[in-house]
């Protein structure tokens, strides 16, 4: 890919002065710590924990305050910026910035005691990925990062690793909510990818998968089903670890198409290769012969 990172696109495209980008990365790092804070002060002590619309999607008190902390930094500091977060929704804002909040980034994780989870916050330029911030208070790891500005892990500088070599990498990947109800469901991929390389890890946090791509210790993700939320702050990360970024054919990623491959450079053609050789599994193989039924029925009808 030729084509401009799409933190540099959005930095470009923002206007921002390399003051003001500093000053809305620290602004970002202050609100991922303040939902990192809360989140550790509920760790184990959750009283409600609840399904949304989805079955397995969850939600509990601690992400309900996570965003509320998260909030109260970006209003008090950034008041004319528009907002996305994952609980409360969408609120409006001059101009076309916008912060992309998930307060608690690998909810099942959390409610289960185990330990990879992050609060996320991420600045977007028409929807680009431009500032990152990861606060993931288990592991004691605060992620950040900004257009032109590097990658960062408890003020360490962050390199994608080197691997050039499927069979020598590690990858990680995760399944979407609608899994149970679709043939396209990842399964087929992730049999692909296991049985060539050195292992996929399933950890249950897109925003702490990429973080752990841009620090090398995954030599490449790919997931689908993905909301900008999960995405914003990651891929800065990646990206200015020195990370290649795309869709699963290796065009210039929309993150809010929900589908991506993020790896070091050396890997992205294998990546994208084995991602075009994958059909999906019937589901009768995994106990699911309802999935194809349903599909025979779509094809049926056209």
């Amino acid at each position: 890919m030729n084509h401009l990172s799409l933190s540099s696109a959005a930095l470009l495209g923002s206007g921002l002065s390399p003051t003001e980008l500093k000053q809305l990365a620290a602004v970002a790092r202050r609100a991922a710590s303040a939902g990192g804070a809360v989140l550790r002060h509920h760790s184990g002590r959750l009283e409600r924990i609840r399904e949304k619309s989805r079955a397995g999607d969850l939600v509990t008190e601690a992400d309900e305050a996570a965003e509320v902390a998260v909030l109260a930094v970006l209003e008090a500091e950034t008041p004319g910026l528009a907002i996305l977060a994952e609980e409360s929704g969408r609120r409006a804002g001059a101009g076309e910035l916008e912060w992309c909040v998930d307060p608690l980034d690998g909810t099942t994780n959390y409610a289960h005691g185990f330990p990879f989870f992050a609060t996320s916050v991420g600045l977007t330029w028409k929807g680009l990925p431009l500032i990152g911030a990861l606060d993931a208070p288990a592991l004691e790891q605060a992620f950040w990062a900004a257009s032109g500005l590097g990658a960062w892990c408890n003020d360490q500088p962050l390199a994608v690793s080197g691997c050039e070599q499927l069979p020598k990498s590690l990858l990680a990947t995760g399944f979407a909510y609608d899994r149970c109800s679709r043939l396209d469901n990842n399964y087929a991929e992730f049999a692909w990818f296991t049985h060539r390389t050195r292992g996929v890890r399933r950890a249950g946090s897109a925003a702490l998968d990429l973080a752990y791509v841009a620090a090398g210790r995954l030599d490449g993700y790919w997931e689908r089903g993905l909301s900008p939320w999960d995405l914003a702050a990651g891929l800065v990360l990646v990206e200015e670890a020195g990370g290649s970024v795309s869709d699963y054919t290796g065009q210039r990623l929309n993150p809010a198409d929900g589908r991506l491959i993020a790896c070091s450079p050396g890997l992205h053609q294998a990546l994208i290769s084995g991602l075009a050789s994958c059909a999906p599994l019937r589901g009768a193989c995994y106990g699911a012969p309802e999935l194809d039924q349903a599909a025979a029925r779509h094809d049926a009808t056209g």
